[in-house]
């Protein structure tokens, strides 16, 4: 017996002299390249016949797919057909970009002298056999007949066992053919991989090419696309008033914000200032309402009546065509339970009976937890969570802030706790990442604390999108839409918009208290008053220190840090 250990010696070459002309070649192998026959070309032209069986599942339909037109070469339990083009160890060779003729040399060859069969049953164990009229080899320990297995490309560590004596020849070449000619258990692929070859040399036009590209590069968007999800074309609304009024940074936001709506059932419209996020939202909320949907404004009470505005018949009304029916409370309202608010009695008022909840300064609703003890009152958020959104019909969430983040990322969270119901599962299972979003924006916390500690210099914007992970991106990217002034100038007409205003930079006046010279400035007075230390309010300064103990169990109040200081100054007496 020898042993090739593809380092001193390789697998390849010693098949180039165990292999004569005429002789038959049994293969027994996990997969086949290639590029292990254009290492072998010259030895295997010149062969009898070419057996070779897949010692797995290699060739299954496409997902029980009837409709599909060519079988999958695969790998158990998770390779792919492009074992059969070269497999990762052979990537050198790929690169080369000599596939397609290597895979047309290949296919003839396989019609000539090749056949190939397929095990669907429990696997076989992997062996080379060849048996000529004088002469036979057998090899075992391979894995697959690849250029890598053959020692020419850097791959896994093989021993290979080469044993010359006759009996064990003819043993294995015998279990071979007894496989070989079992009908029941193996089937035959030959022409099956035959058309794969094929389709590794064919001519592909470059509109094809370029088709597959785009595909491969926006898989995961067109992934997501689905009619369901998108905005309904036949309701009209691209033919309302509000819809023609938007600039097209506005309308793509509408679009977007529709598709997050239906896909994540909330999102934060969280525009710069000046953006025309109501307009925005306007639109959004026409699109509902021709769907038949209800809807509520929910804003502060101070901006009630700029939405009260386009949904009141009104000479003021610029979108009185669009005969917007939303009905519009104050976030306050939320909490009463009598009177009468906006011109609706509160305590009439059906509050699980809207499709869809736009949240004007929806930051307002930042600071509570989505989960509520048995017996706590009630507080705004959760009275919106609880009494809207998870009552009566299912409801979605529309916010609008211009500060999304204020002090912590679980005043973010916290807001989109109102989008899931409080239940983050029926976000996190639509996420890529599979972390859960209590998770992701712990993860967030985490690192913005490390970049507070930074040294102030270091402490720059880059730092802080360096160590938030991707998660956390994703998750905001799923949910939001933000744009800045600079944004919207960098990606669209402005032509069209015309440009902004310029904030002009504040001017600071320091005024003087009076015209007249004889009276002290203010920082005079301030250092007057520091020098006084008046006494007058601190009579216990004038008590003798003898005396300070009585008036002290007399006056003093007493609190824990001051009986800690008594045991403290007693114990220090006894010692």
């Amino acid at each position: 017996m020898k042993i090739i250990d593809n380092v001193s010696e390789l697998f390849g070459e010693d098949l180039k002299t165990a292999i004569s002309g005429g002789d038959r070649v049994s293969i027994a192998a996990a997969s086949f390249s290639i590029h292990a026959f254009a290492a072998l070309a010259s030895t295997l032209r010149a062969v009898d016949s070419f057996d070779f069986i897949f010692t797995g599942p290699s060739f299954v339909t496409d997902h029980g797919n009837a409709r599909a037109a060519h079988r999958e070469f695969i790998i158990p339990p998770v390779m792919t057909g492009r074992d059969l083009a070269g497999t990762p160890f052979e990537i050198r060779l790929r690169n080369q970009m000599t596939g397609r003729a290597v895979a047309r040399d290949c296919a003839n060859w396989i019609r000539a002298k090749g056949r190939f069969k397929a095990n669907p049953g429990s696997p076989i164990p992997a062996f080379l056999c060849t048996r000529g009229q004088s002469s036979g080899a057998l090899y075992t320990g391979l894995h697959g007949f690849t250029a890598a297995d053959l020692g020419y490309q850097p791959g896994n560590l093989t021993m290979i066992n080469k044993i010359d004596e006759d009996q064990a020849v003819a043993r294995y070449g015998g279990l071979f053919d007894e496989l070989w000619n079992a009908r029941d258990r193996l089937s035959d692929v030959t022409e099956a991989l035959c058309r794969q070859l094929e389709q590794v040399y064919a001519e592909n036009a470059p509109a094809r090419i370029y088709h597959l590209m785009l595909s491969i590069i926006f898989r995961t968007f067109l992934n997501d696309i689905n009619e369901d999800l998108l905005p309904n074309e036949r309701t009209g609304f691209r033919d309302t008033k509000v819809w023609n009024l938007l600039y097209k940074f506005q309308q793509d936001a509408v679009l977007g914000l529709i598709n997050k709506l239906e896909t994540y059932n909330g999102c934060i419209l969280a525009d710069s200032v000046g953006l025309g996020k109501t307009f925005t939202a306007l639109a959004v909320i026409k699109y509902y309402e021709l769907r038949n949907k209800s809807v509520l404004v929910l804003c502060p009470k101070k901006l009630a009546d700029n939405w009260l505005t386009y949904n009141r018949n009104l000479t003021t009304n610029v979108l009185a065509g669009d005969r917007l029916n939303y009905d519009v409370l104050a976030h306050t309202d939320l909490q009463r339970t009598s009177g009468h608010s906006m011109g609706m009695p509160l305590d009439q008022v059906n509050w699980g009976n809207y499709d869809l909840v736009v949240i004007d300064e929806s930051h307002n609703f930042r600071n509570d937890d989505a989960t509520q003890a048995q017996g706590e009152a009630d507080t705004r958020y959760r009275a919106l969570l609880n009494r809207v959104i998870r009552a009566g019909v299912r409801t979605k969430v529309l916010m609008l802030s211009a500060t999304p983040v204020n002090n912590r990322f679980a005043d973010l969270r916290n807001q989109l706790a109102l989008a899931y119901e409080g239940d983050s599962r029926a976000l996190s299972d639509k996420l890529s990442s599979g972390q859960s979003v209590e998770e992701i924006f712990r993860q967030a916390q985490r690192a913005f604390n490390a970049w507070q500690e930074l040294p102030l210099d270091d402490r720059t914007p880059q730092a802080i999108l360096d160590r938030l992970d991707f998660a956390f991106f994703e998750l905001l990217d799923s949910v939001t839409i933000a744009r800045s002034r600079r944004h919207i100038m960098t990606h669209y007409d402005m032509a069209e918009i015309g440009s902004f205003p310029q904030r002009l930079k504040p001017l600071s006046y320091r005024c003087a208290l009076t015209a007249r010279d004889d009276v002290p400035d203010f920082n005079t007075i301030y250092d007057e008053l520091t020098k006084l230390t008046l006494a007058v309010y601190a009579p216990l300064t004038y008590v003798h220190e003898s005396r300070a103990d009585q008036y002290g169990e007399l006056y003093d109040t007493e609190t824990a840090t001051n009986r800690l200081r008594q045991t403290d100054r007693e114990t220090s007496i006894k010692a």
